[in-house]
């Protein structure tokens, strides 16, 4: 089981991830927003590609998070700005065992 979480860091509780919100959390130091949209979760940097403000400030609109800043809307399938689809949202991979999610940071 340890191999296969190599690389990854424990992060939050896959229960205290409801539908239709969001959960900030660090992860070994990075901040890191958990997103839960219709039943799949989206593991993604807190800081939009922009101007690097926190998306925990913003919310859900339908399959878009809303930067707070400038109302900026990003589209969690694809992480493409709506309007300048070069702006995207940094993904993270992730694992759920055990009802935990572990998330890979970036070496």
């Amino acid at each position: 089981m340890a191999d296969s979480l190599e690389g990854y860091y424990p992060a939050i509780e896959e229960k205290a991830l409801e539908e239709n919100t969001m959960k900030l959390a660090s992860v070994d130091g990075v901040k890191i927003l958990f997103i839960k949209q219709k039943n799949k979760i989206y593991v993604i940097d807190n800081r939009c590609p922009h101007q690097a403000c926190g998306f925990s400030g913003g919310k859900l609109d339908d399959e878009f998070i809303v930067c707070p800043c400038h109302d900026w809307r990003f589209n969690l399938e694809s992480g493409e700005y709506e309007a300048k689809p070069f702006y995207k949202l940094k993904f993270y991979e992730y694992k759920i065992v055990s009802g935990k999610i572990y998330v890979k940071l970036d070496d």
